[in-house]
């Protein structure tokens, strides 16, 4: 908590004038505790973002949201924490309104609290965003130390200055995007444990509670080690009266067997992040009840203890108040016949033989980290929460090919935001997914645990032969061998679609579920911050361009220029994709270069033939336009002739395609949807220890509060020479929408780990089946493998023409406006069907 005796008396003390200060003296000398400061607006920077349960007032007929949000705000002078109005959540829900953003406040109000003497806030009603980077804060070094702005006569109120919620009867705050993991200063970390001599001469075994439950007799003293630990569990809904909805599992074992252990309420800020793998527990005063039977539990085959589990340890803060003591590991006697914790390391060589839904431990050297995701609740009753999780690629040398690891929030969120390329990367009680068509993966379980270089010391694993093996195996790599096949963020997903569209009646959850495409604006409309979702929508592809890099803004492309030019001094190293693209012009031998001159000059001849009958029929088709016209005409012909493929744009060098009735089809589209498309963070791009804070900052969500590095951040370039836009018109010609395609181009994307690479003609109709050209190239190797230029895969377009597809779809809303709308997969109608 921040000291406040000193906020109101340096207001005189301050030589700059203060936006913040002047609007609180307006408010305070309104009558109706509400002004519009357009006339004296001034930005203020955004530095906290806070997001808790939303109070439910009386007679309220619809809750808007179920979350509120409080935002502190600073204008360089004072800093002041206020409540988002509901009306505004949108923002935060788009990330448009963000930390390190400067904002525009050009309404606000200030609330006074009706149950409670000395406490109100200003509330923010209308506010305009500005940059997404800060201009004020690039001048302030430490926001920590600006003071707290308080109304007069309100010093005292310690909720305008601490870690809680501005609105009363919510005493913590939520984790931003999700409600796993801990968040505030009310969780507790790092408390040493227990010196305190025990007295375990009167303790209780695991395997006599059983009888217990029903019994009126008082349990003695527990003494266990904790041998699994769950995510947290986050229960708050409307109505519940308890302060701290949380609950946590835990496994602990004793010499006579294993039991579920559960801790509840105050008890996990205050334990959770205590308790470890290992930790050994002297637990007092707990209760017995029945176990939920409808919970998930690990596998602990590999333990070879007997597991108890009728009924489950209740750890509570009163009725009765328990009493947990973390003994220190100095203090563990090996005579008390605790068990050790033990492993069950899979290697990558032997995944394949593993059954579906088994679960195993892993150890392995990061070479790819996907960007952080958020996917919606399935199957929550209470207010509507987020997952989030992101895909990881590991190497052991026991395979060529990695482990594809999809990892979910553990409630370990300095580990999860932290792992990158070059870490040892341990997960437990992983899950395996064996999938027809694609390599098997492995999914986090409710269990799972998760540990990066910088977390593995004191762990249990550390002597587990396997994992000292991974590591002898590490130490004859060499690091800028491995750093070449890195890559940080950029779209991702896995598996692939399975070859044959099977739409079934009975399991909606197998693939895609086919929506109309109004639902398809819809659901673009309500996608939340880095929200995923795949769908099918049916229809045909009416139009396809090439197009030159992701989509940017004019000052985004002239920064990423400026810093593309710059680390390209910096660094000695081509990314893959510059080698990729290197491989294929610059450094190939005479003969190859010769071979792509001749290959060149051919399109080109083509191009300027097809050029000709484009501008000829143009003209016609001009001159025709307004008459109803044959379709066996020769006007229409060369119509189509030229639509094969079309430069539109000779300055812009954009290539395209369009199918014959797109013309007359689009004079009768009711909406077409343009705002997907391939952007920035669409693109991988290869990891190096130097960029390695700011990869991480763009690969991860949005953060809760601003750091001064944040607003330091430097784009890192991406290296992509392009990608195909495709126009899909609905089944029923009303709704079109635009998605973007990027093809595989290398076997050294992790895209293209574990995708199917049967032989094609690269058509464009086999590329959007595919997702690859072929045949895909090593940077390895020296084999030939000139891939097709996108003229040539446009050229084969008019296959698609009339053509009824399903096409596979994954969004992502990626902040603000930018929201992506990528083709996975592309099925003939020969490849549906329905079960």
């Amino acid at each position: 908590m921040e000291d406040t005796s000193s906020c109101s008396s340096t207001v005189a003390d301050l030589p700059v004038a203060s936006f913040l200060q002047r609007t609180l003296e307006r408010l305070s000398s309104s009558q109706c505790l509400k002004v519009n400061t357009e006339e004296a607006a001034a930005p203020v920077a955004v530095i906290a973002l806070q997001r808790y349960l939303s109070e439910q007032t009386d007679g309220q007929q619809q809750q808007l949201d179920s979350y509120s949000y409080d935002v502190t705000v600073t204008d360089g002078v004072w800093r002041a924490k206020c409540f988002v109005h509901p009306s505004l959540n949108h923002l935060v829900h788009s990330n448009t309104l963000r930390t390190g953003a400067d904002v525009d406040i050009t309404q606000c109000s200030f609330v006074y609290n009706e149950r409670r003497l000395g406490h109100g806030y200003m509330c923010i009603e209308k506010l305009t965003c500005g940059a997404e980077r800060s201009v004020l804060l690039s001048g302030v070094k430490d926001v920590g130390s600006l003071p707290m702005l308080v109304k007069h006569g309100m010093e005292r109120s310690v909720l305008l200055q601490s870690d809680v919620p501005l609105q009363v009867s919510r005493k913590h705050y939520l984790s931003l995007w999700n409600n796993d993991d801990p968040e505030g200063d009310t969780w507790t970390s790092g408390s040493p444990p227990s010196a305190t001599v025990l007295d375990v001469s009167k303790i209780t075994l695991l395997c006599s509670l059983e009888s217990c439950l029903r019994n009126t007799w008082k349990p003695l003293p527990l003494l266990v080690k904790i041998i699994h630990k769950s995510r947290l569990r986050y229960y708050g809904k409307f109505g519940l009266k308890i302060d701290y909805p949380y609950l946590a599992y835990f496994e602990v074992a004793d010499q006579s067997g294993t039991m579920s252990l559960v801790l509840w309420n105050e008890l996990c800020p205050e334990f959770y992040q205590r308790l470890s793998v290992g930790t050994v527990l002297y637990v007092q005063n707990y209760s017995l009840k029945q176990s939920y039977s409808n919970r998930s539990h690990p596998q602990m085959d590999h333990h070879r203890m007997k597991t108890f589990d009728s009924v489950e340890i209740c750890l509570n803060p009163r009725n009765p108040t328990s009493v947990i003591t973390v003994v220190s590991p100095k203090s563990v006697l090996p005579q008390w016949g605790l068990p050790e914790v033990s492993y069950q390391f899979t290697t990558r060589s032997e995944l394949e033989n593993l059954s579906n839904n088994s679960t195993c431990d892993v150890i392995g050297l990061v070479t790819f980290v996907g960007r952080v995701e958020r996917v919606k609740s399935i199957g929550n009753k209470g207010p509507e929460k987020y997952w989030t999780y992101r895909w990881i690629h590991a190497v052991d040398g026991t395979s060529e090919r990695p482990f594809i690891l999809e990892v979910f929030s553990s409630s370990q969120p300095e580990v999860f935001s932290r792992i990158c390329p070059m870490t040892y990367l341990v997960c437990t009680q992983m899950r395996v997914c064996q999938v027809e068509g694609s390599l098997p993966y492995l999914t986090s379980s409710c269990e799972t645990e998760t540990y990066i270089t910088g977390h593995h010391k004191g762990q249990s694993y550390v002597s587990d032969p396997r994992v000292k093996s991974f590591i002898q195996w590490t130490k004859t790599l060499k690091d800028n061998d491995v750093l070449q096949k890195t890559a940080v963020g950029g779209h991702y997903c896995y598996p692939r679609p399975p070859g044959k569209f099977i739409q079934s009646m009975v399991d909606v959850s197998t693939q895609a579920p086919l929506v109309a495409a109004a639902d398809l604006k819809k659901e673009l409309e309500t996608l939340q911050y880095r929200e995923h979702k795949k769908v099918a929508i049916q229809g045909q592809i009416t139009a396809v361009r090439y197009m030159k890099g992701p989509k940017t803004t004019e000052s985004q492309g002239t920064q990423e220029k400026e810093v593309r030019d710059a680390s390209t001094d910096a660094h000695n190293h081509p990314s893959t994709a510059e080698q990729t693209l290197a491989a294929s012009s610059t450094s190939a031998s005479p003969e190859k270069i010769s071979a792509r001159k001749r290959r060149v000059q051919t399109r080109k001849a083509t191009q300027s033939s097809l050029n000709r009958v484009s501008e000829s029929a143009k003209r016609r088709h001009k001159d025709t336009e307004e008459e109803e016209s044959d379709s066996g005409s020769e006007e229409a012909q060369d119509v189509e002739c030229c639509q094969q493929l079309q430069n539109q744009d000779p300055d812009a060098d954009v290539l395209s395609w369009e199918s014959s009735s797109w013309l007359t089809q689009r004079r009768e589209v009711s909406e077409h949807l343009v705002r997907g498309g391939l952007y920035r963070d669409s693109v991988s791009r290869r990891f190096t220890f130097d960029e390695k804070n700011v990869l991480l900052r763009q690969s991860n969500l949005q953060p809760t509060r601003w750091t001064v590095e944040q607003n330091a951040d430097v784009i890192v370039p991406v290296v992509c020479p392009g990608y195909y836009q495709v126009t899909i018109l609905g089944i029923n010609k009303q709704i079109a929408v635009d998605a973007a395609y990027l093809p595989v181009v290398s076997s050294d994307e992790p895209r293209a780990v574990g995708l199917p690479q049967d032989p094609h003609g690269n058509t464009m109709l086999s590329c959007l089946s595919s997702g690859f050209l072929c045949p895909l190239g090593d940077a390895d190797s020296n084999s030939e493998s000139a891939l097709p230029e996108p003229e040539e895969v446009l050229a084969t377009a008019a296959e698609l023409e009339d053509t009824h597809v399903v096409c596979v779809l994954d969004l992502c809303s990626l902040g603000g406006d930018e929201m992506e709308v990528l083709i996975n997969k592309v099925y003939r109608v020969t490849e549906v069907s329905l079960n």
